[in-house]
């Protein structure tokens, strides 16, 4: 008896254990790439925001000088509104010189262009000057600080909270990003021609040539179609990079945290490119406009609108879907007031794979609710 007993247990470990071994091993995400050889990955569409493919994309990591994307955008947007211009000279104070990591030694009192301390910053790295350009812009690093982290709200970054401009990660308590929001703002910021006629220079000079900028990203060299844009290093972070490219009518951000080795980095940012550029396309949808009806406006001194489209009608779809359909989801009534852009219900975009995006209608114009005023206004006209 104990001995068949024995037998029996012995079966069970034998072969129902390692079958229940598999079943978890086939709970894991199946939609893993096997060379994404990093703590956290995003692939995203830069037109169309579209996610290719995310893995733990939205952990706290330390994004390490990835975080100076987020300065590069409010440099760029401060040069747009005219607050700064390129020509402005700046002068480098204590807080700028005393920052370690990569810089170009810049010393205290010496003065350089907004143009030339951006350069530094988006081809070198150059922490000296990143706080240097963040104290012009913001008045100082804490206000500008503080813009970045609003910035990144106003962005839909959830998952986002900055204490430097430059990402030196050794002293601070609360600094971190993830991949998602990194490649949100990657997407803003390559929206700013200027930021990538620095992004592909591979290498350039300051003072006359005697100080040489080395691009951190060695993608600019190896990988076709590279446009950008910042890497970053630290113990804490370990490698880490945003590369964005462009082929054959769409660019794609491929943003990378914490992989163990710089190539690592670098490979698995560039097969993440590889890969998006093979599998999909970006086509631009052609929704029915004789479908989008006329929408009722209950007490309005309008009494209906025709909704429009509202945004860009480009998707992203996998080469496979060979065409897609439409549901026109439009309200049939809806009640005053009413703004220009509200919304007046959605286009989902149905493809082979499913749901590829919904696209939001909205009204061209303000609705006022009805006044006595315009009643009486209405009767006497029709008298």
């Amino acid at each position: 008896m104990k001995k068949g007993l024995i037998l029996i247990i012995s079966f069970l470990y034998a072969f129902l254990l390692p079958l229940n071994a598999a079943a978890q091993d086939n709970n894991k995400n199946d939609n893993s790439l096997d060379f994404v050889d990093a703590k956290s990955a995003v692939l995203m569409n830069l037109k169309t925001g579209d996610v290719l493919y995310a893995e733990n994309e939205t952990e706290h990591l330390s994004p390490a000088s990835v975080t100076k994307i987020m300065t590069i955008l409010l440099i760029c947007e401060a040069l747009d509104s005219g607050k700064i211009k390129l020509e402005d000279k700046v002068t480098a104070s204590d807080e700028a010189v005393s920052m370690g990591g990569s810089q170009i030694w810049l010393e205290k009192g010496e003065t350089m262009t907004v143009d030339e301390l951006l350069k530094a910053v988006i081809i070198a790295s150059a922490n000296d000057a990143c706080t240097a350009l963040a104290e012009y812009v913001g008045g100082s690093t804490t206000q500008f600080v503080s813009m970045m982290n609003e910035r990144a709200a106003e962005l839909g970054c959830e998952n986002t909270n900055f204490e430097n401009c430059n990402g030196l990660d050794d002293t601070v308590k609360n600094h971190y990003s993830c991949a998602l929001d990194l490649a949100l703002i990657s997407r803003e910021v390559m929206k700013h021609s200027l930021v990538e006629k620095y992004t592909t220079v591979w290498l350039d000079s300051l003072r006359g040539g005697k100080t040489e900028l080395n691009n951190t990203n060695k993608l600019v060299n190896t990988y076709n179609g590279i446009t950008g844009l910042k890497t970053g290093t630290t113990s804490n972070a370990g490698f880490c990079i945003s590369a964005t490219a462009k082929r054959d009518n769409m660019e794609l951000v491929s943003v990378v945290l914490g992989s163990e080795t710089s190539d690592k980095r670098f490979d698995t940012a560039a097969q993440l490119l590889d890969w998006g550029f093979a599998n999909y396309k970006t086509v631009k949808a052609e929704p029915d406009e004789s479908k989008i009806i006329n929408v009722k406006v209950k007490g309005g001194d309008v009494k209906t609108v025709k909704p429009i489209i509202s945004g860009d009608t480009e998707i992203t779809v996998n080469k496979k879907d060979e065409s897609f359909s439409y549901n026109y989801n439009i309200h049939k009534q809806v009640e005053a007031p009413i703004s220009k852009g509200d919304s007046l219900g959605h286009i989902d975009i149905i493809g082979e794979s499913g749901l590829l995006k919904s696209i939001e209608v909205v009204s061209p114009i303000d609705i006022s609710k009805t006044s006595l005023q315009h009643i009486l206004k209405t009767l006497i006209i029709n008298i």
